[in-house]
């Protein structure tokens, strides 16, 4: 029987419902799935959403290189982190992050040149993301960035947290203008809106709660 609720404790309560072991595997196939989506959509040069968008915008703009402009943006978040909802949160967060940069340094080499059509890239990059996201929530993690936001305002007001993503998504590429062409930008929104649609209908407040 599901348990619906909106209470902060049950809904932080969740992880104590996998083992160690789960933990381990869910954490280590979300990056994975999340790295191989990220990999596919650059491979179709298409614009990304979210904190690692917004680092590639100020790189873009001649800031720092993309990994320390990524990782000074995602400060405030893991601060954020820690406060709402607590160190493994945070700690689970920041070997997310580090996994994902591994997993996605690797795949190119062992993956070769890859050229999907934008199109097909777009669906499969942000699915594959989506469902990395999704496990890695479900699991006590995030990717940090909007992901970290996304879940203290689902918390907090019972907002889903796919929702709060995909304005935050909305935001990065409609900046990325400035840097690409409308109808990249196009495609990347539509990527956008995918991946937070998806996310949206699928972790909302006290789903996975379950009765004890």
């Amino acid at each position: 029987m599901q348990l619906r609720t909106k209470d902060p404790e049950t809904l932080a309560a969740r992880a104590r419902f996998h083992s160690p072991v789960e933990d381990v595997l869910g954490i280590l196939s979300g990056t994975l799935l999340a790295a191989l989506g990220a990999h596919l959509l650059h491979a179709a040069e298409l614009v990304t959403g979210g904190v690692a968008g917004l680092a590639l915008l100020i790189a873009y703009a001649g800031g720092p290189a993309f990994p320390i402009a990524f990782a000074l943006v995602n400060l405030p978040f893991f601060v954020l982190a820690w406060r709402r909802r607590g160190w493994v949160f945070t700690l689970r967060s920041l070997l997310c992050v580090g996994l994902v940069s591994g997993f996605a340094a690797v795949l190119g080499p062992l993956m070769g040149p890859v050229h999907p059509h934008p199109a097909l890239a777009l669906v499969l990059g942000n699915l594959l993301a989506a469902v990395g996201i999704l496990m890695l929530f479900r699991h006590g993690g995030s990717l940090g960035g909007s992901g970290i936001l996304a879940l203290v305002v689902q918390d907090r007001w019972g907002v889903p947290a796919g929702w709060t993503m995909l304005a935050f998504d909305a935001l990065v590429v409609l900046a990325s203008l400035t840097v690409s062409g409308w109808w990249t930008v196009l495609l990347s929104a539509l990527g956008a809106a995918l991946l937070g649609v998806v996310i949206a209908l699928n972790h909302r407040p006290g789903r996975y709660a379950v009765a004890a």
